[in-house]
């Protein structure tokens, strides 16, 4: 017999559910792309992304078959690059292993998939009963339930997949992991929950006892650091130099014009004009700061090996990071 909560929840996602262009496909490839997108991204953001790489990339094999340029300038904008080039490096896992993977462990096993999005896709694509749990679901099952162990803890983690797969229906896994994910996006939000007309009400601890704003609990774990940054845009002869950054440091794999940190100034001849100052950009565990100058010249500065010279017309042929888009806006 199906828990209350279970049947509650399955009865208003029938009502409620989001109207999403992938829910209901057979091909497992557009479901992927859509957890990969909506991780860390807004929906409204990630759809519009979503039917990008779709017009671009319709099939896995057509995005294994691009370039991780290619791949990266039609991220350039979500953040969190790491997601693009996973996404990229699976894809060719995929088409090598003659298709996409059918069981938990095999999706698991796929560059950049979690816990998380093996359940998503597996449940939706292949009804396999495994709880997808994500930060709506921690919301959701810790109001409900009353509980405050640390969702970002191991015992927390423990505490709510393990309740999760008790509450999974099996034979509709990929409608409850859905409908909690539409419920804690639509219902149970984070700030201000619509409680007076929550079908859960009878059911919900947290509101019974006053804490709805206090839980989940996150434990603090993270310590932000500030760093600066200070960029060059050196335009010479209608060229432009730029880099590719490299591995070990934020935004690996993007391009960006000359950047000073924690560098000596090098002598330059021409014009130098500061374009913008203490631009602040938020990133998970780092405060940027950046200045932005422009450095107009005939002779072309000594610059390090990795720096490149293009055509200024050619700028948007490259995937760069938001804040340096930000910046380049100035010009």
């Amino acid at each position: 017999m199906q828990h209350p909560f279970t049947v509650t929840i399955l009865n208003w996602f029938s009502v409620h559910r989001r109207d999403l262009p992938w829910r209901g496909l057979a091909d497992p490839y557009p479901i992927w792309l859509s957890e990969v997108i909506l991780q860390q991204t807004r929906i409204r953001q990630g759809l519009d992304y979503w039917v990008r790489f779709m017009r671009r990339f319709p099939t896995v094999e057509a995005l294994a078959s691009a370039t991780e340029d290619e791949v990266l300038l039609l991220w350039q904008g979500l953040g969190y690059y790491s997601r693009a080039r996973h996404l990229h490096a699976a894809a060719r896992q995929i088409v090598a292993l003659g298709g996409f993977p059918t069981t938990y462990r095999g999706i698991r096993e796929l560059k950049g998939v979690g816990d998380y999005t093996a359940a998503a896709v597996g449940s939706m694509a292949f009804g396999l009963p495994v709880a997808a749990v994500d930060g709506n679901v921690f919301r959701v099952l810790s109001r409900v339930f009353g509980i405050d162990v640390p969702i970002n803890t191991t015992s927390g983690k423990k505490t709510f997949t393990d309740l999760a797969q008790r509450l999974l229906p099996t034979r509709r896994s990929g409608d409850f992991n859905q409908a909690l994910m539409d419920f804690g996006a639509m219902q149970c939000v984070p700030s201000s929950p619509h409680c007076g007309d929550c079908p859960l009400l009878a059911l919900c601890v947290a509101r019974q006892s006053g804490r709805v704003n206090e839980l989940p609990v996150k434990k603090k774990t993270v310590t932000v650091k500030t760093r600066r940054l200070q960029y060059v845009y050196i335009r010479c002869d209608g060229q432009v130099a730029i880099h590719r950054r490299g591995s070990g440091d934020i935004w690996q794999g993007l391009w960006e014009p000359l950047l000073l940190e924690d560098a000596p100034w090098p002598e330059w001849e021409g014009t130098l004009t500061k374009m913008r100052q203490n631009v602040k950009h938020v990133l998970t565990h780092r405060i940027l700061l950046a200045d932005f100058y422009l450095l107009e010249t005939d002779v072309r500065p000594s610059l390090p090996d990795d720096y490149i010279w293009i055509d200024e017309a050619d700028m948007d042929k490259y995937a760069m990071p938001r804040l340096v888009e930000l910046l380049l806006d100035s010009l």
